[in-house]
């Protein structure tokens, strides 16, 4: 079975989310649980963990189907010491947020080498943080996010993505999740059936679809193989309807968050909708059921 939402809004609180992701019929979403652009955030107030756990099962939304996101602050393969160890701080901090809300999965952007060390020492660091974080927390998977490959950002390619597993000691609370708009401009093609054919087998080649734990499902403004990442609404960028729909009809992504992020929140709706009828699961069976 599908699992599809969008990343929501938690203003006012963390706890509003699953009543976000409510109104748009989703059965996935994800969400930052404290403010993505800055370093510390006050601690969950016991009031507002159980009001996001009694939201959670208001929404009927599991929390395996929850997809939270880091802070785009951290960097996990940092070159200098001090901002590492900072951005390790900030990343079990978010990890055990996780735990405190019962959600299964965080999911992050691997890093950046900066220019300063090797790709393959960042890639080391990468998995060493992930290493530290699982240590300090219980059950809570780390799901590495693939990139666009911007700049000297880490996990654009599906080796390096496989590199960072290798090297992490609990291969069990490790994962990924794959981003349509990411891959795309990463140089993965997916214009086509036979397209995300090459792509998807390549994935499963390198890292292997047990390691999949998300998606995002976005459009891209840039085309094929530009290593920018700017997202567009489904249907409107250079991927295009067919991807979309490949994905809804295929067994392999069954049973994980499907994560919007596309760039018209005010139709959301619609696309989780298209999403569902690709599926063959029509809008009104959904909300009946």
């Amino acid at each position: 079975m599908k699992y599809v939402g969008a990343h929501v809004s938690a203003r006012g609180g963390v706890e509003n989310a699953p009543l976000n992701a409510l109104e748009i019929g989703a059965h996935a979403f994800a969400v930052f649980t404290k403010n993505q652009r800055q370093w510390k955030a006050k601690p969950l107030s016991e009031e507002s963990i159980t009001a996001f756990r009694e939201n959670l099962d208001k929404s009927g939304i599991k929390p395996e189907h929850v997809l939270p996101h880091d802070s785009y602050l951290i960097n996990l393969g940092h070159p200098e010491t001090e901002a590492l160890e900072k951005s390790r701080a900030a990343f079990i901090d978010e990890m055990q947020r996780c735990e405190q809300l019962g959600l299964k999965l965080l999911n992050f952007h691997p890093g950046s080498h900066l220019g300063k060390i090797s790709e393959d020492e960042s890639l080391e660091r990468v998995a060493e943080s992930i290493d530290m974080a699982l240590a300090q927390t219980d059950e809570v998977i780390a799901i590495i996010e693939t990139t666009a490959g911007q700049g000297t950002n880490l996990g654009y390619r599906f080796e390096q993505l496989a590199e960072i597993i290798e090297g992490v000691r609990d291969k069990t609370r490790v994962g990924v999740c794959i981003d349509t708009c990411h891959i795309f401009t990463a140089g993965y093609d997916l214009r086509t059936g036979a397209d995300c054919d090459a792509t998807f087998d390549a994935f499963d080649r390198i890292v292997g679809f047990d390691y999949l734990m998300g998606m995002h499902l976005n459009d891209s403004k840039p085309d094929l193989g530009s290593r920018v990442d700017r997202h567009e609404s489904l249907g409107k960028g250079k991927i295009g309807w067919d991807a979309f729909e490949y994905i809804m009809q295929d067994e392999r992504f069954d049973e994980i968050p499907l994560v919007l992020e596309t760039v018209d929140p005010s139709i959301w709706a619609d696309e989780i909708d298209q999403l569902y009828i690709f599926a063959g699961d029509e809008p009104e069976r959904r909300a009946n059921a």
